[in-house]
């Protein structure tokens, strides 16, 4: 960083009020998402996401798991009508 030359107070005075504004600024915004980082951590969240995610993976999945499984169950109906 480079040193800057003041010619009066008030510079002096002007900078040091903007950089505590800068650091009320910064400081509200880390409380402002530590806030946000507590909401969502929350049991109801964490089981929501759970519960996205595998919806997710299964929906993507849905024709293959049907694939693997429609002869199957064919086949059981199949044997059923035959009394078997």
């Amino acid at each position: 960083m480079e040193n800057k030359k003041y010619s009066s107070y008030a510079e002096i005075e002007r900078d040091l009020e903007i950089l505590k504004l800068e650091k009320e600024i910064n400081y509200q915004k880390l409380v402002l998402s530590f806030q946000r980082t507590k909401e969502s951590i929350t049991p109801q969240s964490i089981v929501g996401g759970v519960f996205s995610s595998y919806k997710e993976y299964f929906t993507r999945s849905y024709p293959q798991i049907l694939q693997s499984i429609l002869p199957y169950i064919i086949n059981w109906f199949i044997n059923k009508k035959r009394g078997n």
